[in-house]
Order: C-alpha cells, then sequence, then structure tokens
C-alpha cells in the first residue's frame, strides 16, 4: 500500500514539476524510523517529519523541499504518514494481551 498524495503546490527541482508525492511501503519498515522517536512522529512533529519524508517518498524529496511545503501539502503528507501507522484490519486493532488470550 503506497498512499498517494497530489500537491496543491508542486515543488520545481531544476527542470521537473513534483506534484504528485507517494509514501512507499518503506515507511513500513521500522528502520525507517532511525534516529526519530516514534511518539513524534505520531504527532506529526514538524521536524522530525521533515527527516522521515525524504527516506520513504517517491520520487524522494530533500529536507529542504519538504521544510518549504506549502503548509496544506505538508499537513497532507502528514496525514499519509499517519495512516501507515494505524492498524490494517480489526483484528489487528486488538490489544495484544487479548489476541494472545484466544
Amino acid at each position: 500500500m503506497s498512499e498517494s498524495i497530489t500537491l496543491q503546490t508542486p515543488i520545481t527541482r531544476g527542470e521537473t514539476v513534483i506534484s504528485v508525492v507517494s509514501i512507499t511501503d518503506t515507511m513500513r519498515q521500522a528502520g525507517s524510523l532511525r534516529g526519530l522517536k516514534l511518539i513524534d512522529v505520531m504527532n506529526s512533529d514538524v521536524d522530525s517529519l521533515i527527516t522521515l519524508l525524504p527516506r520513504v517518498t517517491e520520487p524522494a524529496l530533500t529536507p529542504t523541499e519538504v521544510a518549504g511545503m506549502d503548509t496544506w501539502d505538508f499537513a497532507q503528507m502528514a496525514l499519509g504518514v499517519s495512516a501507515f501507522l494505524q492498524p490494517s484490519s480489526p483484528e489487528s486493532k486488538k490489544p495484544v494481551a487479548e489476541s494472545k488470550s484466544k
């Protein structure tokens, strides 16, 4: 599952205009969070997302491009990241202790 976000304000990189950015399945790998506090990512901490998004976007955005994004676009990217942190099925929403007791 990759989450695609259509940018309200496209990013210009040289002669290339980036109008759609995908948050890739790399987001599912714990290594993408290396050096970050999970709680900061879950709270959409701006500095944490500026570090994380270049690791998990396609095309790969630079930290400077992420920091310079339109606020609405940045908020949409934050929502995309949070979608990856949600359980994917009702079964996975059960507390671990409850799941093991069955």
